[in-house]
């Protein structure tokens, strides 16, 4: 699964940048008026009318297939495989945390419970 969707990230990013490029080449509604004086749209490759259409084109099959791709992200986003064996010491759970020290052993001891630190053992009797 994880190689469909790193494909259709690729195909996604090439049909952005060609849409990108499409739309930098195509002319303005404003670049029409100065092809009529004589700007020589005529002698380009597409013609003087050509060009419009088969960008034209281009650019919504470009968009087209980057809204496609998008879906499929998506969708694909969604499906999810079964969570794998823990098969290594970093894929384990932590154990559980140990009880934090009462307020009972802090008020036998005299000192105020620190988190996470040890309790304080008392000193053994002595006998006489």
């Amino acid at each position: 699964m994880q190689v469909l969707m790193n494909l259709v990230l690729a195909v996604q990013l090439l049909s952005a940048v060609a849409m990108i490029v499409l739309v930098l080449v195509q002319h303005g509604k404003g670049a029409d008026m100065g092809a009529s004086f004589g700007s020589g749209a005529s002698g380009t490759l597409f013609g003087a009318t050509g060009s419009a259409n088969v960008l034209s084109r281009a650019t919504a099959v470009c968009a087209t297939l980057f809204f496609v791709c998008t879906l499929a992200m998506a969708s694909f986003s969604s499906y999810r495989e079964a969570a794998p064996a823990a098969t290594g010491l970093l894929d384990a759970t932590p154990a559980a945390a140990s009880a934090p020290a009462t307020a009972a052993s802090a008020a036998v001891s005299g000192a105020a419970a620190v988190p996470g630190a040890a309790a304080p053992v008392a000193p053994a009797a002595s006998k006489p």
